[in-house]
């Protein structure tokens, strides 16, 4: 379809207006004539127009720009004031700082019939993004690449997006795949060390951080070094950005596929303005997960003796802001109080006799009421009712009966963050893998809108009864690595033989979640098998006969790969690097699907609470020895991961939560 921009040949792009390039297919998307329209993310407008809703694709092309010149010529050849055609300001601007005496001039055009005009000699060189030329197959054509920290480049270059009706139930259930949750952190009151470790592992892998200005400024230098910081902070009523403009800022960086930190002070859901952030992302089905807080409550009382409860002394206390909405002071008559909600602490087991109290006391019976069990925990249940209904809600079903709970009577119970955004659904996923992989399957799991259950079930522990490899490194030819954990403890026995990281051969390792665990200490592997391709095959084809292999593994894997390795003339010599011990628990957690990454963890989960807990649950799996367990015990596996990572595995099994979704709607 044209644009604007595709007719009007004349118009200087520096002077064209912000929806020049999607005017026609915004139109027509909202006059319902298309589905959707993919467009050069840098050329989309911000805002978008009414009605409309968008987000960027993944796997973006390189962001720069280039120089172009006519065919034949090269850099050298570039004349003293050459004719440059340009199209935007900022590469008007670098083009004057580049070549002093440039004539910087206008060029318009599809890309062809840009390198039409160079190539005519209308011009000596021109500047433009270099994905243009690398979607059209034409890289050939760049002369050089300009360096960003020179020329910067507009958010979206090199990236594409994806416009459609907002609201469109298709659309909105596919982005969910592109797209990674919001987290909301409380920084806690002052001093960086209250902030949660879940907190600060959050900053640590965030790509944007949007804080506010009464955070310790220490949390900030957790950040990645690529992260993004936007100061959205308030003070004293005045806002050095609007709530609106900090929400907008919110929803643009997630719609761009950006994992995105809210930071804020204190605890964000005691007068943080979460519920207008929150409320907005509910609206578009954006996900978000909230890690609370210690607040200034906490610190100011806990934290100094001033104790808002003590045994025979204090039973309780209010908590309300002095100020109303546009900074005058709130009503504070007694006759407000009447309107606070109630939050009564330790309710369990009596939460029904406290609301039958409230009613003879006056409350009206139709008073919204929640009790929220377990709080805080993987095993957290919310159970709402009113003061009449929740007796009889409570008997109905024994609710988590050795969990804690809280009662919370009044307006603060009328609503709660919707539980059903994200790929996953707010489906809660069991974690089965060790510690080592854990950080990175909850990460994946939050992203796509889903509630980990983390119950690693197997605990490693390296092998010291035969360490004297290490000190033979120098004798093989390749290090075989076949898991995460697996590197972790080759990194464990190198460091307690005192063994030089210079001495390891070159190394071969199972998937990209090994590689990149690696990669965590500098190390780059050597080979790491392309997808569907079996660590076997991959060695078979790469490893020429005679090679001397040493491979490291679990005292729980198997043989079948020093096998097919033996065959192929290969000489192995096979280690126990580690050893698995199951871990016990009690009663199963509840979950509604369980990613298993071998079968030692199959084995202990199945050892620990039957097949029968797996009946009616999704089941994901790593390829290989997790399969094959599941197998041997008659239970089917409903997502088999493409790839041998937990970051690859959680997203299949979102992808199949979403395929499954659109099948029915189709």
């Amino acid at each position: 379809m044209g644009t604007p921009g595709d007719r009007d040949r004349v118009m200087d792009l520096r002077e064209s207006p912000p929806d020049f390039f999607t005017r026609d297919l915004d139109e027509a998307l909202l006059h319902g004539d298309i589905d959707f329209a993919v467009h050069s993310a840098k050329d989309m407008p911000d805002p978008v127009a009414d009605g409309l809703d968008w987000f960027w694709l993944p796997d973006a092309e390189d962001s720069r720009d280039v120089l172009v010149l006519p065919l034949g010529r090269r850099m050298e050849d570039i004349p003293s004031a050459p004719r440059v055609g340009i199209s935007s300001a900022r590469r008007a601007i670098w083009c004057s700082r580049r070549f002093s005496d440039a004539r910087i001039l206008s060029i318009r055009g599809t890309i062809e019939e840009r390198l039409a005009q160079l190539d005519g000699g209308s011009f000596d060189l021109i500047v433009m993004a270099g994905a243009a030329l690398q979607r059209l197959g034409l890289t050939s054509r760049i002369g050089a690449w300009i360096d960003a920290n020179e020329l910067s480049t507009p958010a979206g270059q090199g990236s594409l997006a994806v416009c459609f009706r907002r609201g469109d139930p298709v659309l909105t259930r596919l982005r969910t795949l592109f797209i990674k949750a919001v987290c909301f952190v409380g920084a806690g009151a002052g001093d960086a060390g209250v902030c949660t470790v879940q907190g600060v592992e959050a900053l640590r892998m965030c790509d944007v951080c949007i804080h506010d200005a009464l955070i310790d400024q220490a949390l900030l230098e957790e950040l990645p070094p690529h992260a993004e910081r936007d100061d959205a902070g308030k003070r004293g009523g005045r806002d050095s950005l609007s709530q609106e403009a900090i929400t907008e800022t919110i929803l643009r960086h997630v719609r761009r596929g950006q994992r995105v930190v809210r930071l804020k002070g204190g605890d964000p859901g005691l007068f943080g303005r979460l519920a207008e952030e929150t409320a907005a992302l509910e609206s578009l089905d954006l996900p978000f997960h909230v890690l609370p807080g210690v607040s200034s409550l906490n610190a100011a009382t806990t934290g100094t003796g001033l104790l808002l409860t003590r045994r025979g002394v204090s039973d309780g206390f209010a908590v309300r802001t002095a100020r109303a909405a546009g900074g005058g002071i709130a009503d504070v008559s007694a006759a407000s109080e009447t309107r606070l909600s109630h939050v009564f602490f330790m309710a369990k087991g009596v939460a029904g006799e406290i609301a039958e109290q409230l009613v003879r006391d006056g409350w009206s019976a139709d008073t919204p009421v929640a009790v929220v069990f377990a709080v805080g925990s993987d095993d957290e249940t919310l159970v709402e009712a009113t003061l009449e209904t929740l007796p009889t809600r409570l008997v109905v079903r024994e609710y988590l009966p050795d969990a804690p709970a809280l009662l919370i009577c009044g307006v603060a119970a009328t609503r709660c963050f919707r539980g059903d955004i994200g790929a996953l659904r707010g489906r809660r996923v069991l974690l089965t893998m060790s510690d080592a992989l854990l950080p990175v399957a909850r990460k994946h799991v939050r992203d796509f809108g889903g509630r980990p259950v983390a119950r690693p079930m197997i605990r490693l522990s390296l092998s010291r009864d035969n360490l004297g490899w290490t000190h033979r490194l120098n004798a093989f030819d390749w290090l075989v690595l076949t898991s995460p954990s697996a590197v972790d403890a080759l990194l464990d026995a190198l460091r307690e033989t005192h063994t030089d990281l210079r001495k390891l051969p070159r190394l071969f390792v199972t998937g990209p979640g090994t590689a990149a665990r690696l990669a965590r200490y500098g190390i780059v592997a050597d080979l790491c098998p392309a997808p569907g391709v079996s660590l076997a095959d991959a060695a078979v084809q790469t490893m020429t006969p005679g090679a001397r292999v040493l491979r490291l593994r679990s005292d729980r894997a198997g043989s079948e790969l020093n096998l097919r390795l033996d065959d192929h003339g290969l000489f192995v010599e096979d280690v126990i690097l580690y050893r698995n011990t199951p871990i016990r628990y009690g009663a199963c957690p509840r979950f509604d699907c369980v990613v298993f990454a071998s079968g030692s963890t199959v084995e202990a989960f199945l050892e620990q609470w039957g097949v029968a807990h797996l009946e009616s649950r999704t089941v994901a799996a790593f390829p290989g020895t997790a399969c094959d367990a599941l197998a041997r015990a008659g239970v089917a596996v409903d997502v088999v991961a493409t790839q041998m990572s937990v970051e690859t595995c959680v997203e299949d099994l979102a992808r199949y939560f979403v395929q499954q979704d659109l099948r029915r709607r189709a």
